[in-house]
C-alpha cells in the first residue's frame, strides 16, 4: 500500500487530502458541538474554572472520559486513582481502535505515531477506516480529521464554560441525537456484505445484552471484543476459501 511521503517525521503536506478531510469531517461537527458545550457547562457547574475545563479538553481529548471525570469530581470523589481507573475502563475501546490502525501507524515515524494515536476518537477512527477502504491510508487524512475535531471540541468546550450562565444544557434541546445519527450515517454504507451485516448484528446484540446485565460501560468492551472475534473468524474463513 502506498503511503504519503514523510518530511521531518510529519507527512508531506497534501492540500487535496486535507480538503477531503475537512469536507468529510464538517458534517460530524454538528454532533460534536453540543457535547463540547455541555462539557464546558458541566465543568463550570462542578466548580472548574474556564481554564481548567478547557485545559482538560486539550490534554484528555476524550468526551466520555471527561464527562465521567467531571461528574465524579463534582460529586466529591477526589482520589485521582479512582478517577483515572474509571475513565480508563470507559475508554478501553481505544485500545481496539489503535490496534486496528497499527499496521498503518507503525510504518510512520514515532512522533507522528504518538500524535495520530492521541487524535484517535470515535469519529476520527470511523472516517479514517472508511477512507482506507475507499482510497487507502494517508496520514494527511487522519491528521486533518483529528485536527479539525480537536479544534471544534476545544472551542466548543471553552464557549460552554464561558457562557455557562446563559446557555442552557444543549442536551435538553434533544441535540444529543445528532451524534448517534452521525454514527449511523457512517455505519450504514459499510453494511455492504454478509460479513459486515453479521458483525453488526452480533455487536448490537452484545451491546444490548451487556447494557442490561453488566455494570458500568463494560457493554462497550463486550460488543467490540465480540465483533472483533466474529469478524476475525469470518474474514479468516473467507480468505481460506479463496
Amino acid at each position: 500500500m502506498k503511503h504519503a511521503n514523510l518530511t521531518g517525521g510529519l507527512p508531506k503536506p497534501n492540500a487535496g487530502v486535507w480538503k477531503e478531510a475537512v469536507k468529510d469531517c464538517l458534517p460530524i461537527t454538528t454532533g460534536i458541538i453540543p457535547f463540547g458545550l455541555t462539557c464546558g457547562i458541566m465543568g463550570r457547574t462542578a466548580g472548574f474554572s474556564i481554564f481548567e475545563i478547557t485545559f482538560m479538553s486539550m490534554t484528555v481529548f476524550a468526551g466520555a472520559s471527561q464527562f465521567i471525570a467531571i461528574a465524579m469530581i463534582g460529586s466529591g470523589i477526589t482520589g485521582w486513582w479512582t478517577v483515572v481507573f474509571t475513565t480508563f475502563m470507559v475508554n478501553l475501546r481505544h485500545l481496539l481502535m489503535g490496534a486496528s490502525l497499527s499496521p498503518y501507524l507503525l510504518k510512520l515515524s514515532k512522533p507522528l505515531q504518538y500524535l495520530l494515536a492521541f487524535g484517535i476518537v470515535d469519529e476520527s477512527y470511523a472516517l479514517t477506516m472508511d477512507r482506507i477502504e475507499r482510497k487507502g491510508y494517508d496520514p494527511n487524512y487522519q491528521l486533518g480529521i483529528s485536527a479539525l475535531i480537536y479544534i471544534v471540541w476545544n472551542i466548543s468546550t471553552c464557549l460552554g464554560a464561558y457562557f455557562y450562565n446563559v446557555i442552557p444544557n444543549p442536551l435538553e434541546w434533544g441535540i444529543d441525537f445528532a451524534l448517534p445519527a452521525t454514527f449511523l450515517v457512517l455505519l450504514i454504507p459499510r453494511l455492504a456484505d454478509r460479513t459486515s451485516i453479521t458483525i453488526f448484528l452480533v455487536s448490537a446484540l452484545s451491546a444490548v445484552l451487556g447494557a442490561l446485565y453488566l455494570p458500568g460501560k463494560w457493554y462497550i468492551i463486550l460488543a467490540a471484543t465480540t465483533a472483533a472475534i466474529v469478524g476475525g473468524f469470518m474474514e479468516g474463513g473467507s480468505k481460506d476459501e479463496s
